[in-house]
């Protein structure tokens, strides 16, 4: 449309941001990202015609692999793209916002590590029919996986589990340089594939009332799980516990653990996100008290 201006996300854009995802979220299941901090908006591009924003186009790096990993790794950015509720099928409108972000992912896959390739992925609620058929058939995106949002209500009663005798459950610090490279090194032998990276790390850090839970054997650590604040939501990540110590009751204790402390914040609802094909892991969550509720389905592509 001879109107319609595309451009990054400014702080003039707030109202119609705000009135776009107001439309948005008021549609069930639609899995639509906030902006974030300005240091982010160079990734967010709008289209407008007139005053109103009709899509709205975001990356964000989500795993970088660190050197000296298997040379199939792959690093991963994120895209999600939405239109004004109506607007859905008008593939004119969408190819022009993801055309800009194609350009910016070529940027930031310039700030990567060379010697691995760089997938450039999304994920949407299963309901959001339209985005798996523009992503999948339209841009030819592969199906990659697919992930079960669960809730646990922290009115219900949360009891501690006690671990064996030499276990140690603990929050830790984790503010230095040579913390969390130790961390970022043994969380990517747990998952090779999808390694947090740094930048995500500080991240999560950023959030309020994050703190670090870590299971410690003589020293060594044995499980752990990250957990903070979004909004008035619990958020519990990167639940793990390492080979020697699996089926030793190390999960449901940090889980437990982390519940308690979010109930103690005042919190009312925790969550956290698991592959639906993960059964030991669901089965571990639901024992915990938490309810299977959205399933995200993602798409990957390489990015040339």
């Amino acid at each position: 449309m001879s109107n319609r201006v595309i451009r990054q996300f400014e702080e003039r854009d707030m109202a119609a941001l705000g009135a776009m995802y107001g439309q948005v979220s008021a549609q069930e299941d639609v899995l639509f990202w906030w902006v974030g901090d300005e240091s982010n908006w160079e990734n967010v591009f709008c289209a407008f015609e007139g005053e109103q924003m009709v899509a709205k186009g975001q990356l964000q790096l989500f795993n970088v692999v660190p050197p000296g990993r298997a040379a199939e790794s792959k690093h991963k950015i994120f895209v999600n793209l939405k239109t004004w509720p109506g607007r859905e099928k008008d593939l004119e409108l969408r190819d022009s916002v993801y055309a800009l972000l194609l350009e910016r992912a070529q940027v930031l896959k310039r700030t990567l590590p060379p010697e691995y390739g760089t997938l450039l992925c999304t994920g949407n609620y299963a309901p959001e029919e339209s985005c798996h058929a523009y992503f999948a058939e339209h841009l030819g995106y592969l199906p990659d996986s697919c992930l079960y949002t669960l809730q646990r209500d922290l009115r219900e009663p949360v009891h501690a589990v006690e671990l064996e005798e030499g276990l140690e459950l603990t929050n830790a610090p984790m503010d230095s340089p040579e913390q969390r490279a130790a961390y970022l090194e043994l969380e990517a032998e747990i998952w090779p594939e999808t390694p947090l990276g740094m930048e995500r790390l500080l991240e999560y850090q950023e959030h309020p009332l994050w703190t670090w839970m870590v299971v410690r054997d003589a020293g060594r650590v044995a499980g752990s799980l990250m957990v903070w604040q979004e909004e008035e939501l619990g958020i519990i990540e990167d639940v793990f516990v390492c080979k020697p110590w699996r089926r030793r009751g190390i999960a449901k204790a940090l889980l437990n653990h982390a519940l308690m402390y979010l109930q103690e914040k005042g919190l009312e609802q925790a969550q956290l996100v698991a592959l639906t094909t993960n059964d030991s892991a669901l089965s571990l969550y639901r024992s915990a008290g938490f309810q299977t509720g959205c399933q995200e389905i993602r798409y990957y592509k390489e990015l040339d």
